[in-house]
């Protein structure tokens, strides 16, 4: 199943793809696509719905963020060898894990607020995990019963914010307003049958900047899942963005950074696209 909420007026309201990508709303079966909804009972009852049987969702449909007030959104640093290389780093010998702040999150589609004193701000595409069960202390083997799906991220990065101010942590340079835009859609697990082996990309003005495979994620889904309940208890409805391929502004020679006006187009094979803009903060 593809999972999303759509904007109608005034109002986020929950909807699902049918077998020919319509949008199908699905308000009158769940009053949204939250932490209950992507439970293992949430989505049993789902899949039990023809989406044809659904109110079509007609014309141009800005797409919300496709689960509604994640408790967190989990990070995962330098998940990548060649990503780490690139930025003059080595690759870690466990999980780095730190967290973006609730603000940040964005629907797929929505604009890229740039902060006025921003100087370095970069791009990041990754793999998120959507969590479906509470996770507390699981091991490896139970990690993928605690997912629900999966999702395209941008994990947005000020990287002066990040690495040179004081205080030695990345959060203030990941936390701007739409600096984590997720979706367009949560695909369920069961419609993504390796989450490590999907094509993920970026392109900047049409040029393509990250072109890589999920294959090369140095901690895979499982890995990920299980250190991160060591940590913190994961809900459902959580988040958790599993790092970047090489090919982000700060590794390029010289430094490549995003200006009001520029586009970024990313995607996952089978998880869908996102489109953003950059804007200035008014």
């Amino acid at each position: 199943m593809k999972l999303l909420r759509y904007v109608a007026g005034d109002e986020v309201r929950p909807a699902m793809l049918d077998a020919d990508g319509g949008i199908r709303d699905l308000a009158s079966i769940v009053p949204d696509i939250d932490g209950e909804t992507v439970s293992p009972e949430g989505l049993a009852l789902l899949a039990a719905i023809d989406p044809a049987t659904l109110p079509k969702v007609s014309g141009d449909v800005l797409l919300a963020p496709p689960i509604d007030r994640p408790s967190k959104i989990v990070c995962i640093g330098l998940n990548y060898s060649d990503h780490a290389a690139e930025v003059g780093m080595e690759p870690p010998s466990e999980p780095i894990i730190f967290l973006k702040s609730s603000t940040a999150f964005a629907g797929p589609n929505g604009p890229i607020i740039k902060p006025p004193h921003s100087t370095k701000l970069d791009w990041e595409v990754e793999l998120c995990i959507v969590v479906g069960s509470e996770a507390s202390f699981v091991s490896e083997d139970e990690a993928l019963d605690c997912v629900a799906g999966y999702a395209v991220g941008n994990d947005v990065s000020e990287r002066e914010f990040q690495t040179e101010r004081p205080g030695g942590q990345w959060t203030k340079g990941k936390s701007g307003d739409g600096f984590a835009p997720v979706g367009p859609w949560i695909v369920t697990k069961d419609d993504v049958p390796d989450p490590e082996a999907l094509n993920i990309w970026l392109e900047l003005n049409g040029e393509r900047m990250q072109d890589g495979n999920t294959s090369t994620l140095i901690f895979g889904v499982k890995k990920i899942v299980s250190f991160v309940s060591e940590y913190m208890t994961l809900l459902p409805g959580d988040v958790i963005m599993t790092g970047t391929p090489p090919g982000v502004g700060a590794g390029k020679s010289p430094p490549r950074f995003l200006n009001a006006g520029d586009e970024l187009r990313l995607g996952i094979d089978g998880l869908g696209e996102q489109v953003q803009k950059v804007v200035a903060r008014p």
